[in-house]
């Protein structure tokens, strides 16, 4: 029979891993990001060896998402954005982290949890690259007009998913928007 258990992280929690995740940052300033992607994937492949929590199962799917929206030729971030991605990889690239991953069951919490702050934070980019993917592999089976090409639609759609992505974390981060969340980056 499966327990749902839940908690409330509070402000001196998310201040703790926020703290953790300048740790990463930094790091990220010293290691060439092609290192972080290689060391996120790793931990991935790994994780996906052992039996872990569905809940965390989940999570890590997230990571994949970061890593692909980097590796993704068609979408590209500008550096600032790049930067922000990367340095949430970087926590996860780190062997040495909160609770040690290879504590059962309890040793990918801390990772679980990062995670789940590292979506909140990129909220508006993960959203608008998993719309984009889904644009992308469907627009094979548009009809268009005959004098546009497929690589303009879809450039016209990442163009605008983009712009949307910028416009509402800027909006996200106003001084007028509810401050209910901690910035990581």
């Amino acid at each position: 029979m499966p327990l749902k258990i839940t908690f409330e992280l509070e402000d001196k929690d998310l201040r703790y891993f926020k703290k953790q995740m300048n740790v990463a940052k930094k790091n990220a300033k010293i290691t060439s990001e092609a290192e972080i992607i290689a060391s996120a994937s790793e931990m991935m492949e790994q994780i996906s060896t052992i039996k872990i929590p569905d809940f965390v199962n989940q999570k890590i799917e997230v990571l994949g998402q970061l890593i692909n929206m980097l590796e993704d030729s068609e979408w590209p971030l500008s550096a600032a954005e790049r930067r922000n991605v990367v340095s949430a990889l970087a926590y996860f690239a780190e062997p040495h982290d909160i609770i040690p991953d290879d504590v059962p069951i309890l040793g990918f919490i801390d990772d679980a949890i990062m995670i789940e702050l590292v979506a909140i934070e990129l909220k508006h980019e993960l959203d608008a690259y998993s719309d984009y993917c889904k644009f992308r592999s469907g627009e094979a089976a548009r009809k268009r007009s005959p004098n546009a090409t497929r690589e303009q639609y879809i450039e016209a759609k990442r163009k605008a998913l983009q712009s949307r992505m910028r416009r509402r974390r800027k909006v996200s981060f106003s001084p007028s928007a509810s401050r209910t969340r901690i910035r990581l980056f």
